[in-house]
Protein backbone atom coordinates (compact mmCIF):
# COMPACT_ATOMS: atom_id res chain seq x y z
CA UNK A 1 0.00 0.00 0.00
CA UNK A 2 1.36 3.39 -0.96
CA UNK A 3 0.95 5.98 1.79
CA UNK A 4 0.56 9.69 1.03
CA UNK A 5 1.48 11.21 4.39
CA UNK A 6 1.13 14.91 5.06
CA UNK A 7 1.06 17.12 8.09
CA UNK A 8 -1.32 19.95 8.90
CA UNK A 9 0.05 22.33 11.57
CA UNK A 10 2.62 19.67 12.43
CA UNK A 11 5.87 18.54 10.85
CA UNK A 12 5.92 14.87 9.93
CA UNK A 13 9.39 13.75 10.91
CA UNK A 14 11.13 10.69 9.48
CA UNK A 15 10.50 8.85 12.78
CA UNK A 16 6.75 9.55 12.61
CA UNK A 17 6.63 8.67 8.92
CA UNK A 18 8.41 5.35 9.42
CA UNK A 19 6.18 4.47 12.41
CA UNK A 20 3.05 5.17 10.32
CA UNK A 21 4.44 3.09 7.45
CA UNK A 22 5.31 0.22 9.80
CA UNK A 23 1.89 0.17 11.51
CA UNK A 24 -0.30 0.70 8.43
CA UNK A 25 1.91 -1.66 6.43
CA UNK A 26 0.52 -4.49 8.58
CA UNK A 27 -2.84 -3.96 6.83
CA UNK A 28 -1.36 -5.04 3.47
CA UNK A 29 -2.02 -8.67 4.35
CA UNK A 30 -5.77 -8.01 4.06
CA UNK A 31 -5.68 -6.73 0.48
CA UNK A 32 -5.46 -8.75 -2.73
CA UNK A 33 -3.24 -6.18 -4.51
CA UNK A 34 -1.83 -3.84 -1.83
CA UNK A 35 0.63 -2.23 -4.27
CA UNK A 36 -2.31 -0.77 -6.24
CA UNK A 37 -3.83 0.97 -3.19
CA UNK A 38 -3.04 4.60 -2.38
CA UNK A 39 -3.91 5.55 1.19
CA UNK A 40 -4.09 9.17 2.34
CA UNK A 41 -2.80 9.94 5.82
CA UNK A 42 -3.21 13.35 7.43
CA UNK A 43 -1.55 14.18 10.75
CA UNK A 44 -2.77 17.34 12.44
CA UNK A 45 -3.03 19.16 15.74
CA UNK A 46 -6.13 20.41 17.52
CA UNK A 47 -5.26 22.06 20.80
CA UNK A 48 -3.13 19.57 22.69
CA UNK A 49 -4.57 16.60 20.82
CA UNK A 50 -2.74 15.10 17.88
CA UNK A 51 -5.02 13.62 15.24
CA UNK A 52 -4.33 11.05 12.55
CA UNK A 53 -6.84 10.53 9.76
CA UNK A 54 -6.45 7.63 7.31
CA UNK A 55 -8.53 7.19 4.14
CA UNK A 56 -8.12 4.09 2.00
CA UNK A 57 -10.18 4.26 -1.21
CA UNK A 58 -10.91 0.84 -2.69
CA UNK A 59 -12.78 -0.06 -5.88
CA UNK A 60 -16.15 -0.62 -4.20
CA UNK A 61 -15.66 0.90 -0.74
CA UNK A 62 -13.77 3.51 1.24
CA UNK A 63 -12.16 2.69 4.56
CA UNK A 64 -11.73 5.71 6.81
CA UNK A 65 -10.66 6.10 10.40
CA UNK A 66 -9.65 9.00 12.62
CA UNK A 67 -8.14 8.96 16.08
CA UNK A 68 -6.95 11.63 18.48
CA UNK A 69 -4.70 11.42 21.48
CA UNK A 70 -2.18 13.56 23.30
CA UNK A 71 0.46 11.05 22.13
CA UNK A 72 0.65 10.76 18.33
CA UNK A 73 2.15 7.27 18.49
CA UNK A 74 -0.82 6.06 20.56
CA UNK A 75 -3.21 7.64 18.04
CA UNK A 76 -1.40 5.79 15.22
CA UNK A 77 -1.82 2.50 17.11
CA UNK A 78 -5.53 3.21 17.71
CA UNK A 79 -6.24 4.15 14.09
CA UNK A 80 -4.49 0.99 12.85
CA UNK A 81 -6.58 -1.15 15.20
CA UNK A 82 -9.75 0.65 14.10
CA UNK A 83 -8.98 0.09 10.41
CA UNK A 84 -8.23 -3.57 11.02
CA UNK A 85 -11.58 -3.98 12.80
CA UNK A 86 -13.33 -2.24 9.88
CA UNK A 87 -11.69 -4.56 7.37
CA UNK A 88 -12.62 -7.66 9.37
CA UNK A 89 -16.16 -6.40 9.98
CA UNK A 90 -16.69 -5.54 6.31
CA UNK A 91 -15.26 -8.89 5.24
CA UNK A 92 -17.70 -10.62 7.60
CA UNK A 93 -20.60 -8.46 6.41
CA UNK A 94 -19.81 -9.09 2.74
CA UNK A 95 -19.41 -12.81 3.40
CA UNK A 96 -22.81 -13.00 5.09
CA UNK A 97 -24.48 -11.03 2.30
CA UNK A 98 -22.68 -13.13 -0.35
CA UNK A 99 -21.43 -9.98 -2.08
CA UNK A 100 -18.57 -11.67 -3.95
CA UNK A 101 -17.90 -8.67 -6.20
CA UNK A 102 -16.95 -6.47 -3.26
CA UNK A 103 -14.96 -9.22 -1.53
CA UNK A 104 -12.42 -9.33 -4.37
CA UNK A 105 -10.53 -6.37 -2.88
CA UNK A 106 -9.68 -8.39 0.22
CA UNK A 107 -7.49 -11.45 0.68
CA UNK A 108 -9.46 -14.48 1.77
CA UNK A 109 -8.88 -14.81 5.49
CA UNK A 110 -10.74 -16.94 7.99
CA UNK A 111 -13.72 -15.44 9.75
CA UNK A 112 -13.80 -16.43 13.38
CA UNK A 113 -16.95 -16.77 15.42
CA UNK A 114 -15.53 -14.34 18.01
CA UNK A 115 -16.24 -11.42 15.73
CA UNK A 116 -19.32 -9.41 16.65
CA UNK A 117 -22.46 -10.04 14.66
CA UNK A 118 -23.75 -7.26 12.45
CA UNK A 119 -26.26 -5.00 14.20
CA UNK A 120 -29.97 -5.26 13.61
CA UNK A 121 -32.67 -2.63 13.59
CA UNK A 122 -34.18 -2.59 17.07
CA UNK A 123 -36.32 0.54 16.83
CA UNK A 124 -38.16 2.39 14.10
CA UNK A 125 -39.70 5.86 14.33
CA UNK A 126 -41.89 7.85 12.00
CA UNK A 127 -42.67 11.53 12.30
CA UNK A 128 -43.97 14.46 10.31
CA UNK A 129 -41.14 16.62 9.03
CA UNK A 130 -42.33 20.13 9.78
CA UNK A 131 -40.81 22.98 7.74
CA UNK A 132 -38.33 24.97 9.83
CA UNK A 133 -35.17 27.04 9.54
CA UNK A 134 -31.71 25.66 10.23
CA UNK A 135 -31.52 27.66 13.47
CA UNK A 136 -34.82 26.21 14.67
CA UNK A 137 -33.59 22.71 13.79
CA UNK A 138 -30.44 23.31 15.89
CA UNK A 139 -32.65 24.35 18.80
CA UNK A 140 -34.94 21.33 18.38
CA UNK A 141 -31.90 19.03 18.24
CA UNK A 142 -30.56 20.39 21.53
CA UNK A 143 -34.02 20.10 23.12
CA UNK A 144 -34.30 16.38 22.31
CA UNK A 145 -30.68 15.80 23.39
CA UNK A 146 -29.50 14.05 20.22
CA UNK A 147 -26.43 14.58 18.03
CA UNK A 148 -28.62 14.84 14.91
CA UNK A 149 -32.07 16.04 13.88
CA UNK A 150 -34.09 15.47 10.69
CA UNK A 151 -36.18 18.36 9.41
CA UNK A 152 -37.74 19.89 6.31
CA UNK A 153 -35.85 23.07 5.36
CA UNK A 154 -38.36 25.92 5.08
CA UNK A 155 -36.25 27.71 2.43
CA UNK A 156 -35.49 24.81 0.06
CA UNK A 157 -38.39 22.46 0.97
CA UNK A 158 -35.83 19.62 1.05
CA UNK A 159 -35.44 17.04 3.81
CA UNK A 160 -32.22 17.68 5.72
CA UNK A 161 -30.25 16.28 8.64
CA UNK A 162 -28.39 18.61 10.97
CA UNK A 163 -25.70 16.98 13.09
CA UNK A 164 -23.15 17.95 15.72
CA UNK A 165 -19.55 17.52 14.57
CA UNK A 166 -16.70 16.36 16.82
CA UNK A 167 -15.32 19.91 16.87
CA UNK A 168 -18.58 21.22 18.42
CA UNK A 169 -19.85 22.87 15.23
CA UNK A 170 -22.76 21.66 13.11
CA UNK A 171 -23.09 20.07 9.67
CA UNK A 172 -26.08 19.67 7.37
CA UNK A 173 -26.84 16.87 4.94
CA UNK A 174 -29.60 17.82 2.51
CA UNK A 175 -31.65 15.54 0.24
CA UNK A 176 -32.35 16.74 -3.32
Amino acid sequence: MTLNIRGNKIEVTNAIKSYIEEKLGKLDKYFEEPESINANVVVRMSGIDQIIEVTIPLKKAVLRAEERDKDLYAAIDFVTDKLERQIRKNKTRMHHKNNKEMMTAFVDFAITEEEPKEGTIVKRKTFDAKPMSEEEAMLQMSLVGHDFFIFKDSETENIAVIYRRKDGNFGIIEMQ
